[in-house]
């Protein structure tokens, strides 16, 4: 199990996380309120894994946090939100899943499971439920030629 980051504004739901993560053996780095704090922590502790709400507190969401901190580390991330709609469509461009509240720790430990699985491997266990929806992600294309450059106009629009 690697280090993990926590990213939730509401305090009795990060202590849940806390509580139930440590026990299950997880090496915790840090718990971030806002965007910005999560993406300060992801770069200074370099965490593997990451569970971030979509909703964080201030104007960033927690989307957004994932995606910048993913732009600067190789980070396996678990969506927690009572709204996975907004992970899932359109897909988030990062993450591997996304896990509906309210969940239990046995579902939460499950989850972390197979997005473990996908950051390693690329690929999903058997592990997957209703309640956890993984990100998904359309396959990388073969090596294609590119269209030649389009040129372009110098004539007004619409003539």
């Amino acid at each position: 199990m690697g280090k993990l980051l926590i990213g939730e504004d509401n305090p009795f739901v990060a202590a849940f996380l806390q509580e139930a993560l440590r026990e299950a053996g997880y090496e915790l780095c840090g718990v971030a309120a806002s965007a910005k704090e999560f993406v300060t922590l992801a770069e200074q502790e370099k965490p593997d894994l990451a569970i971030i709400d979509v909703r964080l507190a201030g104007s960033v969401s927690g989307l957004d946090a994932a995606v910048a901190a993913s732009s600067r580390l190789n980070l396996g991330i678990l969506f927690v939100t009572a709204d996975p709609q907004r992970v899932l469509d359109p897909p988030a461009p990062v993450g591997q899943a996304c896990l509906s509240k309210p969940f239990t720790v046995p579902e939460l430990l499950k989850a972390l499971k197979v997005v473990e699985q996908i950051a390693a491997t690329g690929q999903p266990s058997d592990q997957v439920w209703p309640k956890l929806r993984l990100i998904p992600r359309k396959p990388v294309a073969e090596k294609r030629e590119m269209p030649p450059a389009v040129e372009p106009c110098n004539a007004p629009c619409g003539e």
